[in-house]
């Protein structure tokens, strides 16, 4: 009986801890998709920023490993790191920005050369660093703040009590592969809607995405409120990118996460709660696809598919695709994204 409890916790938390790993860094590239067109930019260059921030951040991480300060100070190595993957993404926005807002280029355009170029420019800088074309970069170890030998099962009397139980699975669930990036994507992501909803500067760069010569006409700098949408964009999709390859590996992509975040961003209509609500969702089902145990195995003719799971990896986007088709009928963009701003019309 204790066996089945075991397996039922281990599970669960197992599923619990994903889900966590994978919505947060989703919930945050959403937020990053939604500052950027609330200023009146639309960011498709959001995987491209993403590669780009977590190919800087697991730089960082090898570097720190190697001279060994990751392993003596693996907190701060780690919080490093994230900036590292902010600056990162924050660099990349500034070609959407110049582009966009200063030369008035098809923003579309923009983002698509962006998603193209981070995977080349990635493996250039990778040779030049390193001689390889650095695809793949091990994750260290040391990431992680606390270890499942706090309580694992051995620890366990032989006969656990059910408070037993509660204590190991409480201990997995927040303390097995506890990264510092969790609470501080938590952090950033309260600040942001503070900021968008609270706060003058907020108000004014959502109303540059909605009536930019409105805005104008009162004294708003369009040019500057666009530029810190872009700015602030770039920065969350970098530490977006690093936080998921933290959990998912880094093998010189994010997997087309940069893209389930244009969904979330879309099912949340553009707005902070419903963007973390659809986020939630969108990464429980990536995290039921991936996970071994959850759904059955294929089988044909008697014998399991070979390989035939990785075929569920196809329902995050199949979802996707079925979700924005009903949910696209309510959703409201903002009414002046992907329109250049032009000062002299009125």
């Amino acid at each position: 009986m204790s066996v089945d409890i075991m397996n039922i916790l281990n599970t669960t938390s197992g599923v619990l801890v994903a889900l966590v790993l994978v919505a947060l860094p989703l919930i945050i590239v959403a937020y990053a998709g939604m500052t950027s067109e609330r200023s009146g930019i639309i960011n498709l260059g959001l995987e491209g920023m993403m590669v780009l921030g977590a190919f800087t951040g697991f730089a960082m991480l090898k570097v720190f490993d190697q001279s060994g300060f990751g392993a003596s100070q693996p907190l701060l190595a780690t919080l490093v790191a994230a900036l590292v993957s902010m600056v990162a993404g924050f660099i990349v926005s500034l070609l959407l920005s110049f582009a966009a807002i200063k030369l008035k280029a098809n923003q579309v355009i923009i983002g698509t050369a962006i998603n193209i170029m981070a995977p080349a420019l990635l493996i250039l800088i990778a040779w030049a660093l390193w001689g390889n074309g650095g695809e793949k970069i091990a994750t260290p170890s040391w990431i992680l703040l606390f270890h499942d030998n706090l309580m694992d099962a051995s620890a366990l009397p032989a006969t656990p009590s059910t408070m037993d139980y509660i204590g190991y699975f409480f201990n997995r669930l927040f303390f097995s592969n506890f990264i510092i990036t969790t609470p501080l994507i938590i952090l950033i992501a309260i600040a942001l809607a503070i900021f968008l909803y609270r706060t003058k500067t907020g108000l004014r760069l959502r109303a540059c995405g909605e009536n930019p010569q409105a805005a104008d006409s009162v004294g708003i700098n369009v040019y500057r409120m666009r530029f810190l949408g872009t700015s602030l964009s770039g920065a969350l999709a970098g530490i977006g990118g690093f936080a998921i390859c933290l959990y998912i590996g880094f093998n010189g992509t994010v997997v087309g996460f940069g893209f389930l975040a244009l969904a979330v961003m879309i099912f949340g209509n553009w707005k902070p709660v419903p963007i973390v609500f659809a986020g939630i969702v969108f990464a429980l089902f990536r995290v039921i696809a991936v996970m071994p145990g959850i759904l059955p195995d294929i089988v044909i003719n008697g014998k399991p598919l070979s390989n035939g799971n990785q075929i569920y990896y196809c329902i995050p986007y199949l979802v996707t695709l079925i979700i924005l088709i009903f949910a696209s009928k309510r959703s409201r963009a903002p009414k002046a994204e992907g329109i250049p701003y032009d000062k002299g019309a009125r």
